[in-house]
């Protein structure tokens, strides 16, 4: 079973990308499923629409994840209630619009569950993302609930990323991070058999800072005249990773990085 993750993509060269490109890349890949962090795809580059959801779920997704820009778009609380395949982080404050954790069945009756988790440091106030995840595995068993386990971790640090990646291991099939944009290189498989990378890094155009618009955001740093940051609209690179996941055990057979396009390469 072969997982896509795709990390954040950000505004319209991002969506622009993945739009053009998944489809071909599902089945070059030979993917079976994908997961998308889509928090940053509206093009202000913060939060997600209704018709942003749908153009990806028409192109290849499966599911979509958030983290700390997921009501930016205001419109986006009354869908995430209707569409079970988009997700908020789980540990938002309660009560909050949508689900941080669902299971999906594929075609060939596999059943993923797909966590949404956004970490406790230089973040958004929300639940201890430990507590939670402690109440999570209590809750939930890989092989009882599910065949597979996907976390997609959205923080800022990565001692919290590789402290989460390590909480999960044996219990999940990939613990991946979002949120900072740039990948990691440090794909593998733990100790336990999960998954990890400790950051997808984004969809989105690389010239840029961390997809936004270069000189205004230098022009921010230098405290110099500049406007909100608004997203880059070169050429995107499609930035995540992939991972082969043994349906006996529900654990990690192989992982990589995946990039394709734009200004990165594969090293």
């Amino acid at each position: 079973m072969r997982i896509l993750f795709l990390g954040d993509v950000v505004g319209i060269s991002g969506c622009s990308k993945l739009m053009s490109n998944l489809l071909s890349e599902i089945r070059l890949k030979k993917i079976d499923f994908v997961i998308v962090n889509g928090e940053n795809a509206a093009a202000q580059g913060v939060g997600l629409t209704k018709e942003i959801c749908n153009d990806f779920f028409n192109c290849g997704v499966d599911v979509i994840t958030t983290g700390n820009h997921v009501w930016d778009q205001k419109e986006i609380m009354e869908f995430i209630d209707k569409e079970d395949k988009l997700l908020r982080p789980k540990n938002l404050f309660e009560p909050a619009p949508g689900k941080g954790f669902n299971i999906y069945e594929t075609k060939d009756k596999i059943k993923i569950g797909v966590l949404n988790l956004m970490g406790n440091v230089f973040m958004k106030k929300c639940d201890d993302v430990f507590e939670i995840a402690e109440k999570f595995m209590k809750q939930y068993k890989l092989k009882q609930d599910y065949d597979l386990l996907v976390v997609d971790f959205h923080g800022e640090i990565t001692s919290e990323k590789n402290a989460i990646g390590h909480f999960f291991d044996g219990k999940a099939s990939l613990v991946v991070g979002t949120h900072t944009h740039i990948p990691t290189n440090d794909a593998r498989i733990l100790a336990g058999g999960t998954g990890y990378q400790t950051d997808a890094g984004m969809c989105g155009d690389y010239n840029s800072i961390i997809g936004m618009n270069t000189e205004n955001s230098l022009n921010r740093f230098l405290k110099k005249n500049s406007v909100k940051h608004f997203p880059a609209i070169g050429d995107a690179t499609l930035c995540g990773v992939i991972v082969d996941c043994d349906i006996e055990t529900g654990l990690a057979n192989s992982i990589e990085s995946y990039i394709c396009g734009g200004q990165l390469k594969n090293t």
